[in-house]
């Protein structure tokens, strides 16, 4: 049988099965946008013919990374609301920023964001933000897959003067705007650019929504058959607006509303109790795990491990990007972290992550029948690792095979030589063929500019923590 392309001679992770799935001398057979074959390389090269032979001796094939849940648009404030105290980093550490910036600002930063990312492996980008209907076509423009929604609130622009401890003023003229502009998204383009672009619905969090937006969202998600995406019980505040507008905490409404399901995607449940956890998990609604977020913003540690002991998919995810978006380090965050605070080196091992930053990642979006491992049919959203730098080796086969724990603990991301997305190579030779990167890192530090010099004309800018942190010289 003739084919586009054969990888051949490496080790191969599938991820198929229970673990992680590795062929040591396996091929990877490409026809069209699809994967024909997975194998030993014997049999793979004896039975399939191809335009293009990518010798993968020395490194390592595998599915791209499904980034599950993003906003890739806030990379324009990159680093700009750090060590910060979790309880004012949302309104008045990155939302005044935010604010400063101009649609265009969010479309550049996005840009950078995914080519962060794709040179890193992440193949798959569950983003969330607003204005989708602009940021769409970067994925377009780059050949990435993407499933996509707006992030619907009902929050006005300036929250510099609000304060959590009252309830929240909320504009459902906002609120609607944002609604309408995802069900123009969804209906342009869902399933569109031979399927690499796919929708949903983004519902912001349940403390900046009114119960008749909530209602809303989820009857557009049921007419148009799609999933929704939101943060739940990511902060204390998150729950006490939601007790102040609604008498019951988020989980509770959400219930009531009948978001909860395998069709929702709930990013964090750092603040759900126990009993709340159980229930979400038990519903079938994925969580999002985004360890390195919620590490930055208040150093909590969500429920992923008593979520997954409640039979709850967990999936991993970078979230805002406002450090860096790559998902071997998020691996290590993930492992890491989780080991130390449950003080037992067997939580969260190596192959367990990796599940979580690819297939786990690819049922978080409902797209586990179509991406997330390697097994003919499957849509050839594939990455090639090089396995020669130093900290990656030695390297044992039998009767121990450290291959997995590697990738996981020691590779940094520029590893990745090759991104395949759909069938067509968009990095080759660590080099992105879609776009000139210089020039969009060029335009986005000229609207971090732009955006620095407004800030500037505002007197409460001066008060912004990290703006503190600069004058008096420790930034």
């Amino acid at each position: 049988m003739n084919v586009d392309v054969i990888f051949h001679g490496g080790f191969v992770i599938t991820m198929e099965g229970p673990g992680t799935g590795i062929i040591e001398n396996g091929a990877v057979a490409v026809k069209g946008n699809r994967i024909a074959a997975v194998g030993p390389t014997a049999d793979v090269l004896r039975e399939y013919r191809a335009e293009r032979y990518i010798d993968t001796a020395g490194k390592a094939v595998m599915p791209g990374f499904v980034d599950s849940h993003i906003h890739t648009g806030d990379v324009i404030v990159r680093s700009c609301a750090q060590d910060i105290p979790g309880d004012v980093w949302r309104i008045h550490g990155i939302l005044p920023l935010l604010g400063a910036a101009r649609e265009e600002d969010y479309i550049i930063g996005s840009r950078l964001n995914i080519i962060e990312a794709l040179k890193a492996g992440t193949t798959t980008f569950g983003d969330f933000y607003s204005p989708m209907s602009s940021i769409v076509q970067n994925y377009i423009d780059l050949g990435a897959r993407a499933c996509v929604s707006d992030m619907i609130n009902e929050m006005p622009k300036d929250t510099i003067h609000l304060s959590q401890d009252e309830l929240l003023p909320l504009d459902s003229a906002i609120g609607n705007r944002k609604l309408e502009s995802n069900i123009k998204l969804l209906e342009e383009y869902h399933q569109s650019h031979d399927g690499r672009i796919t929708c949903r619905f983004g519902m912001h969090t349940v403390e900046y929504c009114t119960v008749e937006l909530l209602r809303e969202i989820k009857a557009q998600a049921d007419k148009y058959q799609v999933g929704i995406n939101t943060h739940l019980s990511q902060s204390n505040g998150e729950n006490k607006q939601c007790m102040m507008r609604n008498g019951c905490r988020p989980a509770e409404l959400l219930d009531r509303l009948g978001y909860l399901g395998p069709r929702l995607t709930a990013a964090h449940l750092t603040c759900a109790t126990q009993e709340e956890v159980r229930r979400v998990a038990e519903s079938g609604t994925v969580m999002v795990l985004c360890m390195g977020s919620n590490m930055l913003v208040d150093g909590s540690l969500p429920p992923a491990r008593q979520f997954a002991d409640c039979g709850g998919t967990v999936a991993l995810a970078t979230d805002q990007a406002n450090n860096c978006s790559f998902m071997f380090g998020e691996m290590k965050c993930a492992a890491l972290f989780t080991k130390h605070a449950t003080q037992d080196a067997t939580q969260m091992p190596a192959w367990k992550v990796l599940r979580m930053a690819t297939i786990e990642g690819a049922k978080a979006l409902t797209m586990e029948d179509q991406i997330g491992s390697l097994r003919p049919g499957k849509l050839a959203d594939i990455i090639l690792i090089d396995l020669s730098y130093p900290h990656l080796n030695p390297i044992y086969t039998s009767p121990i095979r450290n291959l997995i724990p590697n990738l996981v603990y020691s590779a940094r991301g520029h590893e990745v030589e090759l991104v395949m997305v759909n069938g067509q190579i968009i990095v080759e030779n660590h080099v992105l063929l879609t776009e000139k990167e210089e020039d969009v890192i060029q335009k986005a530090n000229e609207a971090a500019g732009r955006i620095s010099r407004d800030l500037a004309q505002h007197d409460w800018a001066a008060g912004l923590p990290l703006a503190k942190l600069t004058s008096e010289g420790y930034y």
